[in-house]
């Protein structure tokens, strides 16, 4: 990195950087010779000067009649960002909790139709790990079986394993959880009569749960590690309560 560019870094933007480094370099100079050197319009450099004085960067002498200008030691700077960086330290802990507070707030996305409810499925596919939750054969008919296979396939294929809680009706059993093994899953038979669940429900990620109303036709993808966390650990106890099954 050249000079000009590091000083940048620290603040000395535009035609600051090439003011001081004149006066710098000129030792004490008028603003007429600084201009000069920095090939900047002498009312602008006179602008610039008064600012860097500010900044502690320039220092103003009288020699006779005339105004010189000098800039200040490079360890000057060095001394103001050690300074800075310990202020910076001191307000630390004040910022952090600020940043966990707001950092904490979940993201929802929101999407409709049926290409939405794909959208929320394709999202499932972006992420490593497993993907739990509660299954519900209503997406299947909105979406087609076609397209779901196709789904199953890639999931398959990227290594994604799925642990699901769905309804013991007819269809279920036949389509899906008849084919456990061979797309790499593990299900839970719920009670379709004393617990008709109408959407689906994936924790996923590390921080993402989705929710899919098929009847309605919309889907919701929630970013937030709270959320996830606790979705889990319910998933997890019920998991825990309900029997195995035995596909023959």
């Amino acid at each position: 990195m050249e000079i000009r560019q590091v000083l940048e870094q620290f603040g000395l933007n535009g035609r600051k950087a090439d003011v001081y480094l004149a006066a710098l370099e000129l030792g004490s100079a008028s603003v007429i010779d600084i201009s000069k050197k920095a090939s900047v319009k002498r009312t602008t450099c006179y602008d610039i000067l008064q600012d860097l004085m500010r900044d502690g960067l320039i220092s103003e002498t009288v020699r006779g009649k005339k105004r010189l200008f000098v800039g200040e030691e490079p360890e000057k700077i060095q001394r103001q960002l050690k300074h800075k960086e310990r202020l910076f330290s001191e307000i630390l802990p004040q910022l952090q909790s600020i940043h966990n507070v707001r950092g904490s707030k979940p993201k929802i996305r929101f999407y409709e139709g049926k290409e939405g409810l794909k959208e929320v499925y394709e999202d499932t596919l972006k992420h490593g790990g497993e993907i739990i939750g509660v299954g519900s054969y209503d997406i299947v008919n909105v979406l087609g079986k076609e397209w779901m296979d196709d789904y199953l396939r890639r999931r398959v294929k990227a290594g994604i394993y799925a642990r699901g809680m769905a309804p013991g009706n007819e269809s279920m059993m036949r389509d899906f959880i008849s084919k456990d093994q061979e797309q790499r899953r593990s299900t839970k038979v719920i009670d379709p009569k004393k617990y008709p669940f109408s959407i689906e429900i994936n924790v996923y990620g590390h921080n993402r749960v989705a929710l899919m109303s098929a009847k309605e036709e919309v889907g919701l993808i929630i970013e937030g590690a709270e959320i996830h966390n606790t979705m889990k650990l319910i998933f997890q106890l019920i998991w825990d309560l309900l029997p195995e099954i035995k596909v023959k």
